[in-house]
Parts: structure tokens; C-alpha cells; sequence
């Protein structure tokens, strides 16, 4: 138990709180006339000049409730606080200052965790000053007045906690995809350097009849190959999960050939090369082919009515294109992208690439790739 409440002490606030976006200026837009209206028309409220005044000053809160949380939150509740204890008044008797849970809501999901008990260690002080001001019914209301307090915190908890672990799943698959590549690389230029040493080595061995400056350039070769592959797969051994160097180079644009035709179950696969390629870094033309590959596993695995997939790569002297659609049905709504897709994103980018994925304007889905041609990596 003192752990936990020492982890969430320690929490800090979460990266990036979003700025204000113009869903906070329309609900300040839409509270505005609410709080007027409601004001105006209600007959029950005691205080109504005072009560209106409170909730419209204290509506700008909710613009600053991600960037500081624990301030917008403070203000209107001390600030209530004390009119309930100089005056006895009650200036949050209007409907509309429910908004006030929003703020409840915000400091759960963007504020740290000394902000988040400060908060609720102000906001249960605030209940009692009403209890005590005989605004708030002691026994079953201040019950009631905790348990929606407690929810909103649990909300925001709640989506702080689910965006959380969206992050580290993302994260995780960046970092999958890294590895990816630079097994990728390391196969590709290992195969090569493995080449070079055994050709160093038997030069070595036929070289009596040549001069020794020969047999001394080859051992340098020999040396600085045996050495760059000694270290390039210390390096990669820690990306590895494990698993022996292949010394076999890696897929290329060409392997895109096996995608096609059409499989027992699912749509058939037309694949069309374009451009000069015999130039293009191993790194390109692997990245082309997996984003290619998972590309063409998603239509087949989620384009509904899908009868055809193509695969479309064309290269000019500054890129490489790879554009793959299919013809099923769009739906609805839009799916938040998968983490196939951000794999896909993260690997272009490393190459200093694009890569984007949206439906057709009239029919199927396409993934659209932009690759330099000199694979520069990012």
C-alpha cells in the first residue's frame, strides 16, 4: 500500500499536453448562454446575481485545464470556498457549474500525482466547508458529492492510464521495427563483407606468383573485413533477440514477384515494377518489399469484397514509389491506424521516407510509400 501511494506521489505529469484546441472555445461558446439562460429562467435560485457572475468568471478555467490543471481547478474551488464562508452564499448552485467536473477530470489525466491528491485533498476540504455552511446536507449528500468527485478522478485516471499504455505499445512496435531494419542491414552488408573476406582468403592462397605488395593488400582487406564484420554484429547482437546472423542477403524489390497471383482464400495480387532499380540500396528496396508484404496482408486479411490487390512500384533518380490499393468496401469511419501500419510509418522514416494509408474516394483502401532513392536513414 505504501508503495502505491508513494508510485502515484511520484507520477509525473503526462508529455505533450495538448494546447487549446476549438472544442474548448466552442464548449466555452455553448456554456455561455447556458449559464445565462439557466440564470434567468430557473425561479428556485437564491442567489442568482451572485451565482450567475461566479460561473460565467470562472468558466475561463476550462481553457488552461491540461496545461495547468491544478490552477484551473484551485481558483474556482477556493474561490467558492471562501464566498461560502464570508457570505454563507452558495455560488455554485447553478446546473451548468457541473462543469467543474471536466476540471476534476482534467487533473486526473494531465496533471502529476501530487497535483491530482493536492487537488483532492482541496476539493474534499471545499465539500466540508459546505457541510459545515449547512449548503450541503451532512450524511447522504456529502456521500454523494465524494462519489462524483471520486468518479471524475477515476475517468481521468482512467484515460490516462489506457493512453499510456497506447503509448508503450506504440513505442514497443517503433522499436520492433528499428530492429527490423537493422537486422535487415546487417544481413545485407554482412553477406557482402563475408564475400570480400573469402576472396582476400583465396587471393591470399594464389598470390606466390604475384608481387608481395599483392599479399599485403589483401591481408589488410582480409583484416579490415573480418574486423568491420566482428563489429557490426557486436553491434546488432543487442538489437537481436537471440538469433544467429544470416549471412544471405536480405528481400528486394524483385522478391515482390512472389506476392503475386492469386492465393485459395482472398483477392488475387498484380504487381507491376517500374524504373531503373539495379542501383537501389538493399535498405530501400527491403523496406519497399515489407511495407509491400504487410500492405498486401492487411487488404487480404481486412478489405471486405476485396477482388483484386495491386502493387504498383515506379523509380525515378531521386525516388523510389510504392503505391498498393485494393477494391473492397470502405466503411463507415475511418480505423485508427494499426500497428502494422505504424511499423510501416516508422521504417520509411528511418529512410527518410513517407508512408500513408487512407481509403480510396470511391472504392478500397491504399498505402502510399516515398522513398529516397540513396536510403539516407534518418
Amino acid at each position: 500500500m505504501q508503495g502505491l501511494l508513494r508510485s502515484v506521489w511520484d507520477e509525473p505529469r503526462p508529455p505533450d499536453a495538448p494546447r487549446r484546441v476549438w472544442r474548448d472555445w466552442a464548449l466555452v461558446g455553448v456554456l455561455v448562454p447556458a449559464i445565462v439562460l439557466e440564470g434567468m429562467l430557473r425561479t428556485d435560485l437564491q442567489w442568482r446575481p451572485l451565482s450567475m457572475v461566479y460561473a460565467l468568471v470562472m468558466l475561463p478555467a476550462l481553457l488552461w485545464r491540461r496545461r495547468h490543471p491544478f490552477a484551473a481547478l484551485a481558483v474556482p474551488v477556493v474561490v467558492s470556498a471562501v464566498i461560502q464562508l464570508v457570505t454563507g452564499a452558495d455560488p455554485a448552485e447553478q446546473g451548468a457549474v457541473a462543469y467543474l467536473l471536466l476540471l476534476l477530470y482534467a487533473l486526473a489525466r494531465w496533471g502529476s500525482g501530487r497535483e491530482a491528491v493536492a487537488g483532492l485533498a482541496l476539493i474534499s476540504g471545499a465539500i466540508l466547508v459546505a457541510a459545515v455552511t449547512g449548503q450541503v446536507a451532512a450524511g447522504g449528500d456529502v456521500v454523494g458529492a465524494f462519489t462524483v468527485v471520486l468518479s471524475a478522478l477515476a475517468l481521468g485516471g482512467t484515460f490516462r492510464y489506457r493512453a499510456r499504455a497506447r503509448t508503450r505499445e506504440i513505442d514497443q512496435v517503433k522499436l520492433l521495427e528499428r530492429e527490423r531494419l537493422a537486422r535487415d542491414l546487417h544481413d545485407t552488408v554482412a553477406h557482402h563483407v563475408s564475400a570480400m573476406a573469402i576472396r582476400a582468403q583465396a587471393g591470399i592462397a594464389t598470390a606466390a606468383a604475384h608481387p608481395d605488395a599483392a599479399v599485403d593488400a589483401l591481408r589488410v582487406i582480409e583484416a579490415e573485413a573480418s574486423r568491420t564484420l566482428a563489429e557490426m554484429r557486436a553491434m546488432v547482437r543487442v538489437l537481436r533477440r537471440d538469433e544467429p546472423a544470416e549471412l544471405s542477403p536480405g528481400r528486394h524489390i524483385a522478391d515482390l514477384a512472389e506476392l503475386a497471383g492469386r492465393s485459395r482464400v482472398g483477392p488475387s495480387v498484380d504487381v507491376e515494377i517500374r524504373g531503373d532499380l539495379d542501383d537501389v540500396p538493399p535498405s530501400v528496396g527491403a523496406a519497399i518489399y515489407r511495407i509491400a508484404q504487410e500492405s498486401v496482408t492487411n487488404a487480404r486479411r481486412h478489405a471486405r469484397h476485396a477482388t483484386r490487390i495491386e502493387v504498383r512500384v515506379a523509380a525515378d533518380d531521386a525516388s523510389v514509389r510504392l503505391h498498393v490499393s485494393d477494391d473492397g468496401d470502405n466503411t463507415a469511419t475511418v480505423p485508427s491506424p494499426g500497428y502494422g501500419l505504424l511499423g510501416m510509418i516508422e521504417r520509411a522514416g528511418l529512410l527518410g521516407g513517407t508512408c500513408e494509408a487512407g481509403p480510396n474516394p470511391g472504392r478500397g483502401w491504399t498505402v502510399t510509400a516515398v522513398l529516397p532513392r540513396t536510403g539516407a536513414a534518418a
